[in-house]
């Protein structure tokens, strides 16, 4: 019996061991007691750079204490180290207790006018709060520190987003700074349900990533399933969330995103309003919401904004444009080598003539054409923007003429692919998907003829049927048909229409609004009953 115990209690003191040297190995070394000795592992940790600040100060009166302040030079805002560190220390001097621990307490808790300020006995800690942008402050004869949030780096205002467009809605795009951006969502969200959570990711980087949800409304295994991704990622660096998409996205050979981007509070604000999770990356504008359904990539927030029936006919415009963009060059491939008999006559020997003395099988002239329109479009991203109207000017009309002017391609397919382009810009959001899908109908129709393209559209509608996102079926609620959920699909049914949240993403807080708000017009019998009310005012008395 003794010695059943004493092997329980040598068991137990391993195992304290090993959790103790593990929790020393994550947090790293100790600081010392000897200020030098902790300033030396700070420079040789961060290195001797130019940046890199320290300042020592004889503090007190009377017996004078030894402290030092250690900062990167443009990552803090020296001014407000001015106010919160400097000023207190230096200039409004008022005995201090001798012990170390209490002059802590004290600076922590009365003296410095920071607003955050927090202490640490960690010496790898204190090494990411300096490069993060805070000030450390060490005690001689003290293993312990603090370090000061005096973050001031050069930021970019706040501006109109790129991508996201819009006539009519909110103008402020999220910028570089997480901060920033989770302090515009707070303003779009004044509720205390809306939580971030913050980890660390890249392990030479460091880039915090904080996710955001509501509480009561978002599904709490969905929360867990994020964390859980986002904390499996083992990488040296974070950059944008290009890099976080690609490690947590559910269809990663598929062309079809599983992930939701977009760079307005206001998208990311109604995303989480519907049950989903936004994912804020640090030095990004782009912020991750999943999960995500195939009918965001032709939603926009504008339709929000303006009437029910405006906001349906432009999404419906964006259904046909995107059908335009994918499948008009594969049908005029298909009708023009296979499908003569399709084509009415007059029009028939009108693309004959026009395609009288081309080179190259209609096949060959889409994916030449399509090929050159899509090096067109990325010399117009990549290049300088006061050249860019010139480079397009320069594809769209000296090209094209040139081409046809030259016999290499016929003035149909000069105007198919105009079509596509144009169809192509109206759903910006789907220009992966979209180049994708375009030559692979291409092909298809090249080969077997409208056959293909229908045998395509089936293999597409299986893909899209497979694909889950964060186990939401991407073709939710079309597949599984949920008709209570189709009021934001085809249409966008007017906001007193949308009595609930989707189905398939809200839990718990299911109803967004009560019933019966249907606007109605007063009646005229009720409004003229009060003989007193007249056109002209109230009757003389």
């Amino acid at each position: 019996m003794l010695k059943q115990l004493m092997r329980k209690a040598q068991l137990w003191w391993l195992l304290s061991q090993n959790s103790q040297a593990k929790q020393a190995d994550s947090e790293g070394p100790y600081l010392s007691r000897d200020l030098q000795k902790n300033l030396d592992y700070l420079q040789n940790t961060i290195g001797e750079c130019p940046d890199l600040i320290i300042r020592h100060l004889q503090v007190g009166q009377g017996d004078r204490i030894t402290m030092t302040i250690v900062y990167l030079d443009g990552l803090v805002d020296v001014k407000y180290l001015d106010q919160a560190i400097l000023h207190p220390l230096l200039v409004e001097q008022e005995p201090r207790p001798a012990r170390p621990v209490k002059l802590l307490d004290e600076l922590q808790q009365s003296l410095l006018t920071a607003g955050a300020v927090k202490r640490t006995n960690s010496l790898s800690k204190l090494v990411d709060q300096i490069l993060a942008g805070h000030t450390a402050l060490l005690l001689d004869n003290s293993d312990q520190a603090l370090f000061i949030a005096t973050e001031g780096w050069e930021k970019r205002a706040i501006s109109e987003p790129d991508l996201e467009t819009v006539v009519r809605g909110p103008r402020e795009g999220f910028v570089e700074t997480l901060r920033t951006n989770t302090a515009m969502l707070r303003r779009k969200l004044r509720n205390p349900n809306l939580r971030f959570e913050t980890m660390t990711l890249g392990k030479l980087t460091k880039t915090d990533v904080s996710i955001a949800y509501i509480k009561g409304v978002v599904a709490d295994d969905l929360v867990e399933e994020i964390k859980s991704r986002l904390k499996s990622i083992t990488i040296d660096g974070i950059l944008e969330s290009g890099y976080i998409e690609e490690f947590i996205e559910d269809a990663p050979f598929s062309p079809f995103p599983t992930v939701h981007i977009s760079e307005r509070p206001d998208v990311v604000a109604s995303r989480l309003l519907e049950g989903r999770v936004a994912i804020f990356t640090s030095g990004t504008p782009i912020v991750l919401t999943v999960p995500m359904l195939f009918i965001e990539l032709f939603q926009a927030s504008e339709d929000y904004y303006n009437r029910a029936i405006l906001g349906t006919m432009t999404r419906l415009i964006r259904y046909v444009a995107f059908l335009l963009s994918t499948l008009s060059p594969a049908v005029y491939v298909a009708l023009t080598a296979f499908h003569h008999e399709l084509i009415p006559t007059p029009l028939l020997i009108t693309m004959a003539a026009a395609r009288e003395g081309t080179p190259f099988p209609a096949l060959v002239e889409a994916l030449g054409m399509g090929l050159v329109f899509e090096v067109l479009r990325e010399a117009g991203v990549r290049i300088p923007k006061a050249v860019g109207q010139t480079v397009s000017i320069v594809g769209a009309l000296v090209i094209g003429q040139a081409a046809v002017e030259a016999g290499l391609v016929g003035a149909p397919m000069i105007i198919v692919v105009a079509l596509t382009a144009i169809s192509a810009f109206v759903v910006a959001k789907n220009e992966g998907v979209g180049i994708f899908l375009r030559f692979y109908f291409v092909l298809l129709a090249g080969v077997f003829g409208a056959y293909g393209i229908v045998v395509g559209m089936l293999g597409v509608l299986v893909h899209l049927s497979s694909i889950r996102s964060f186990g939401i079926p991407y073709l939710s609620p079309i597949a599984p048909s949920e008709p209570g959920a189709w009021k934001d699909v085809l249409v966008r049914v007017p906001w007193w229409g949308m009595v609930t949240r989707p189905q398939e993403l809200a839990h718990g807080n299911l109803k967004r609004q009560p019933g019966l708000q249907v606007p109605t017009p007063p009646d005229p019998a009720q409004k003229n009953k009060n003989p007193r009310k007249r056109r002209g005012g109230l009757d003389n008395e």
